[in-house]
């Protein structure tokens, strides 16, 4: 629920601290009529202490001030009117406030939904008609937010007692020196006259004393900052692991797992605007604890005291020299992975990306990337840090890339735009494993420097596995093996392993998902559809769904042996579905009209009760790729493929038949299919009259000697019908009969 929606039913205190946030400042009506637009936009991804976010902060002043105009440009009738000059008035009193200073509104704006949902969050824990609204993703970028909010403040802090400790210790110095200088002026009074020498040295002597009591005590003291200060920086080391955890093992592998079942058609993984920002809030609080550590072992050089804060130090270095490594490495990763069936002498493209690049300055000397296609072997070996000796299993062209750093978004990329696989080379396969069970990767790597050459980084990123096809025949089967391998994946697996069996609901989701997506219909495999998957799966005659939870399938089961009595596997069989549904029948898939997956007993039993002509279709179950029209007295036309629709649609082929009439239960066929009738042409279809031969091409099996009754048949698919029924007069069992 959106945060105004809510908002609004704040009550008592909470509501008028919601309002107080508003003013002319900013109109609670410009919240209001852009609610929507407002939660919409990025807000934290824009820096309020980087001066140069201010190119942002504008375009969404900008986009501000346009929505404005365009909610106002459509107001009408007399209470439209006064709200048109309203808004039009905030537009430009907006425009007057922030244009010089855009940053302002962004801050205005963040302070302003901040409070609203602590005020929300707030009255949902107490209980009050407002529970449940802040939904969980919005608590976790709140707690992320606070929790740099307070990395910011403890970075303040020490940056504070940093500047303290080298205040005093400079102070330190020039007493030091001046103690130096007193005892120059002692060693020297030795060439003086005895006289002259007692009328100085007490003075000195007291002088000197006094120095270095003071010496002694601010050199505790000096420790004792010292100290205080690596504590507070273990702290602020502490809180930034844990927030880096969050970002880098949460929500960035979260977005990689979406990325890889987006792959299997899942919903897009989504924008990376947001974990980037993150990312460099982390690269700038960790460089300048990383500055503020080596100021102060600089401190310690300049100045040694005997104690553990060497050792301290040391430690914290080596910690954050750690932490910017961790996350430096982790953030180097594919925002468009390459397409994962890939064939060989095919273009292809992929793009990686760098999300703490522009915060550490590496697009100065921009690096290149480099692209090398590896076995799964090889994979292992090198998350292993084994030596590869820079194998490779083929060649890819086209396969080095300069990063490119883009102002306007801040993002530091490399696009490969023509990449092509010229050839791959192959492992000895196990056992019964196949060519397109097969997985490589392509791995991109690349090396640059931050911070003036301070640290030199090696970094490489995997993609998704990928199954190299040399001919077009070999898709299906590669599909399978991507299919299996993106939905059951486990994060951090060793690659590229995955469960042998999986669980039939897993598999069910998997598959639910890819039809929906081959499809493009919102319309997936309905409880009915998978129980018919299940029953073919497994051989089964259950009609119970429940039967099928706790039962397993194996990889074999689903793409290496085929079903029984057919030559194809049940996953062959499922894509022939696919491709047949996403090339020829969409919109009857679409509008319900197709109820596909039912097998011929069932077809029989759902038309025994209907009037003749009543038929449905459904997918055969004997060729891949097929749909048969069944009706009553339920014969079933020979399957229709992808070669047929070709040449003439499906709802042509139905208007065709004019013994069907009724689409299962009881839809008139032309109330269905007739606005996807092809329209009639000018010149009249040939017909079929009595004692005519019919062409070779549509000879029934089996070959029959069949009279024809005097009748004229207005196309051929009537005739065929029609001798479908003569055959069935003479005894001859046909099951599917050809029909063009």
């Amino acid at each position: 629920m959106a945060v105004w929606i809510q908002a609004q039913q704040l009550q008592g205190d909470a509501l008028h601290q919601m309002q107080s946030l508003y003013g002319q400042h900013f109109p609670i009506e410009v919240r209001h009529y852009l609610s929507q637009w407002l939660e919409g936009q990025l807000w934290d991804v824009i820096d309020l202490e980087n001066p140069q976010e201010e190119f942002k902060a504008k375009r969404l002043l900008d986009s501000l001030i346009q929505e404005l105009q365009n909610k106002a440009e459509h107001q009408v009738g007399e209470d439209g009117f006064l709200l048109k000059i309203k808004l039009g008035h905030y537009a430009s009193q907006l425009k007057s406030t922030y244009d010089r200073c855009p940053l302002e509104l962004v801050r205005c704006i963040k302070h302003i939904l901040y409070t609203e949902q602590r005020l929300v969050r707030e009255a949902s824990n107490s209980s009050s008609p407002v529970g449940g609204m802040m939904d969980s993703m919005s608590q976790k970028y709140q707690q992320i937010n606070q929790a740099f909010e307070e990395l910011r403040l403890l970075t303040q802090d020490t940056e504070n007692d940093l500047r303290k400790l080298q205040h005093n210790q400079e102070y330190f110095i020039i007493q030091y020196q001046e103690s130096l200088r007193i005892q120059a002026q002692l060693t020297s009074l030795a060439t003086l006259p005895p006289a002259d020498r007692q009328l100085r040295e007490p003075t000195l002597l007291s002088k000197r004393a006094t120095v270095e009591a003071w010496l002694t005590r601010e050199a505790n003291t000096l420790q004792k900052y010292r100290l205080d200060l690596a504590e507070k920086h273990q702290k602020s080391l502490q809180l930034l692991r844990k927030q880096q955890t969050i970002i880098l093992d949460d929500e960035l592998i979260h977005w990689k797992r979406r990325q890889q079942l987006a792959g299997n058609g899942g919903p897009p993984e989504g924008g990376l605007d947001i974990l980037q920002s993150w990312c460099e809030k982390l690269a700038e609080t960790i460089w300048q604890n990383r500055q503020q550590i080596r100021r102060a072992e600089h401190l310690r050089q300049q100045l040694p005291i005997p104690g553990p804060i060497e050792e301290l130090l040391n430690d914290l270095n080596s910690t954050i020299t750690d932490i910017i490594s961790a996350l430096v490495t982790s953030t180097f990763i594919i925002e468009k992975q390459p397409p994962q069936v890939l064939k060989t002498q095919t273009k292809f493209a992929a793009t990686v990306r760098l999300l703490v690049g522009g915060k550490l300055n590496v697009h100065m000397n921009p690096p290149q990337v480099k692209a090398t296609i590896i076995s799964e072997q090889q994979a292992k070996a090198l998350l292993k840090n084994e030596n590869t000796r820079n194998d490779s299993s083929g060649e890819i062209l086209n396969n080095n890339c300069v990063m490119e750093y883009h102002q306007a978004t801040g993002t530091l990329s490399a696009n490969f735009r023509n990449m092509s696989l010229k050839r791959i080379k192959r492992s000895d396969r196990r056992g019964a494993e196949s060519v397109t069970e097969e997985k490589f990767t392509i791995l991109f790597e690349s090396q640059f420097s931050v911070g003036g050459n301070e640290l030199v980084f090696q970094v490489k990123t995997l993609s998704l596995p990928v199954v190299v096809i040399v001919h077009g025949s070999q898709d299906n089967n590669a599909t399978a093996t991507v299919l299996w391998d993106n939905a059951f994946a486990e994060p951090g697996r060793v690659p590229f392993i995955v469960p042998d069996k999986v669980l039939w609901p897993q598999l069910c989701e998997a598959l639910n998902m890819k039809y929906k997506a081959e499809v493009q219909s919102n319309r997936g495999l309905s409880e009915e559809n998978l129980v018919f998957l299940a029953q073919k799966a497994f051989s089964s005659s259950s009609i119970n769904p429940d039967d099928y939870r706790g039962m397993t399938m194996t990889w074999s089961q689903f793409n290496r042996e085929s079903l029984p009595g057919r030559n194809f596997t049940f996953w062959q069989w499922f894509d022939g579905v696919m491709e047949l549904t996403k090339k020829h029948l969409k919109p009857h898939w679409n509008d319900g009209a197709i109820l596909g997956f039912v097998n011929k007993q069932q077809a029989q039993d759902m038309l025994m009760s209907k009037p003749n002509g009543t038929f449905l279709l459904r997918f055969s179950d004997s060729e891949i790729g097929g749909i048969t029209i069944a009706w009553r007295m339920v014969w079933n036309l020979m399957p229709y493929t992808t070669k047929d629709f070709s040449i003439r649609s499906l709802a042509d082929r139905i208007s065709d038949l004019n013994h069907l009439l009724f689409l299962y239960p009881d839809r008139p066929k032309d109330e269905v299919f007739s606005k996807y009738y092809t329209p009639p042409l000018c010149s009249p279809r040939p017909i079929l009259t009595q004692q005519q031969t019919p062409p070779t091409w549509i000879t029934e099996p089996p070959l029959l000697s069949v009279t024809l009754q005097t009748t004229a048949y207005t196309s051929l698919c009537e005739y065929r019908l029609h001798m479908c029924a003569c055959m069935c007069e003479c005894e001859v069992c046909v099951s599917d009969v050809l029909c063009y």
